[in-house]
């Protein structure tokens, strides 16, 4: 079995697009709340919130089961070592995105509670 680049762009390109909607909105909600967080005072070093962490990881975790529903796949056809790989990473990267969107969020809501 041989990867070449080209092969991994082409899957890559017909792979995106019906998800490039929602994967625009999300990046366009992460970009607002990092910016509203940062004008009213968010610091990423100088907040910290533990249940934005949990939250966070048990989103990443549920990736697991509901991205291979999303692309109208199952939980059994991932079955190589490069399939599982795909699906931790793809879970990691939704547990990051998520704890970027949550943590700024809580220190609003902390904020404002205060």
């Amino acid at each position: 079995m041989s990867f070449t680049l080209s092969g991994i762009l082409a899957v890559l390109a017909n792979a995106l697009p019906p998800f490039l909607p929602l994967i625009l909105a999300m990046v366009a909600l992460l970009i607002t709340v990092q910016l509203i967080g940062h004008l009213r005072g968010y610091r990423l070093v100088n907040h910290h919130c533990q249940l934005t962490a949990i939250v966070s990881l048990l989103v990443g975790i549920s990736t697991l089961w509901w991205l291979p529903w999303l692309t109208h796949s199952r939980l059994a056809f991932v079955a190589t070592l490069t399939d599982w790989a795909a699906l931790i990473v793809a879970a990691l990267g939704v547990a990051i995105v998520t704890w970027l969107v949550l943590h700024p969020l809580s220190y609003l809501v902390r904020g404002q509670l205060r």
